[in-house]
Parts: C-alpha cells; sequence; structure tokens
C-alpha cells in the first residue's frame, strides 16, 4: 500500500495494493501491522456503513473529548467527495480543509484523525461508505459544524445538496468549542 501525507498533520491518503483479473479483484481493506507501520497506531473500536443518495451531504461531524474518533474511510459503491476540517485551535491548519474523491474505482482510503470534522458529499446513486471508528459512538459527545459555513467557504460541488435536519441545525464553525489543541 502507498500512504500519502496530506498538508494537514496527521490526515493520510491510503492507496491499498489492488489485485485485479479476470474474476474481479483483491485488497485488503485494513491490515493492523500495516497500517501500524504506516503512523496509524490507534485501535478501532467500532465500523460503520452509510448508503446514501447521489447529491446527499453528510456532515460535518466529530465527537467531543474522551469520545473523539478517528476514522479510516473508504468507499465500497459508488462515489463520494470526502472533506475534513482541521479543527485544532493553533494549528497551522485549523480552519482549513481538505477533500478528496473516495470511489469504489480508485479505491483510496483516509485517515481523519481525532481533531477533525468530517464530511462527505455522495456523487454517484446508492453510495455504501464505510469507516472504522477509534471511539464509541457517544450521543452527548457528537458534534455538528454547518456544512455551509461561510468562513469554511467548503466547495462542495453540487448546487442542491440533500441534508438531514439534524445536519441543518449544525453550529457556525466560528463557535465551535475548544476541545482540540496543537
Amino acid at each position: 500500500m502507498k500512504v500519502e501525507k496530506t498538508f494537514m498533520e496527521g490526515l493520510l491518503v491510503i492507496k491499498p495494493d489492488v489485485f485485479e483479473d479476470s474474476r474481479g479483484y483483491f485488497f485488503e481493506s485494513f491490515n493492523k501491522n500495516k497500517y501500524n507501520e504506516a503512523g496509524i497506531k490507534d485501535e478501532f473500536v467500532q465500523d460503520n456503513v452509510s448508503r446514501s443518495s447521489k447529491d446527499t451531504i453528510r456532515g460535518l461531524h466529530y465527537q467531543a473529548e474522551k469520545f473523539a474518533q478517528g476514522k479510516l474511510c473508504t468507499v465500497l459503491q459508488g462515489s463520494v467527495i470526502d472533506i475534513a476540517v482541521d479543527i485544532r485551535f493553533g494549528s497551522p491548519t485549523f480552519g482549513k480543509y481538505f477533500s478528496i474523491e473516495l470511489s469504489e474505482k480508485n479505491k483510496n482510503q483516509i485517515w481523519i484523525p481525532p481533531g477533525f470534522a468530517h464530511g462527505f458529499v455522495v456523487t454517484s446513486d446508492n453510495t455504501i461508505f464505510t469507516y472504522k471508528c477509534t471511539s464509541h459512538y457517544n450521543k452527548e459527545s457528537e458534534r455538528t459544524i454547518i456544512y455551509n459555513d461561510d468562513d469554511l467557504n467548503i466547495d462542495w460541488q453540487i448546487e442542491n445538496p440533500i441534508v438531514s435536519e439534524k445536519d441543518l441545525k449544525g453550529i457556525p464553525f466560528a463557535d465551535i468549542e475548544k476541545f482540540f489543541s496543537m
């Protein structure tokens, strides 16, 4: 597998070795030893899967304090533009975002460590998105930043998104609490 650092400290793009032939393909979606060697030493405790329609935006989500989650994200079917926003106060990239296409075709993954808000926009029909988490979901610790925050100015690359009521009630980036710092 190939691991690429991004301009944000700790945020990694993983490109697995894919073996294809006339039968289809095979790749390791996770191998603890290899991911440890890549610097991802966190233990994963929960796997999540979502199926979404084209033009759906999910996010920008994170969990606070002791329930902060690192996420290893993959698309099994379809495609998304995945977004990670640095919410670590004192970070040189605080308030910046990184975006990448994840798809069943490219099989790329993104490692999003704690200290980032995460979201994605679905760019194909019937997309299946999966992610491994380093902490269990905790409703009281869940936080949401409004997806179309003016300060973040994220280019979601769609005009009429489908957004849940919960996500529409997200807070402005300027109002986030200081849970993460560098």
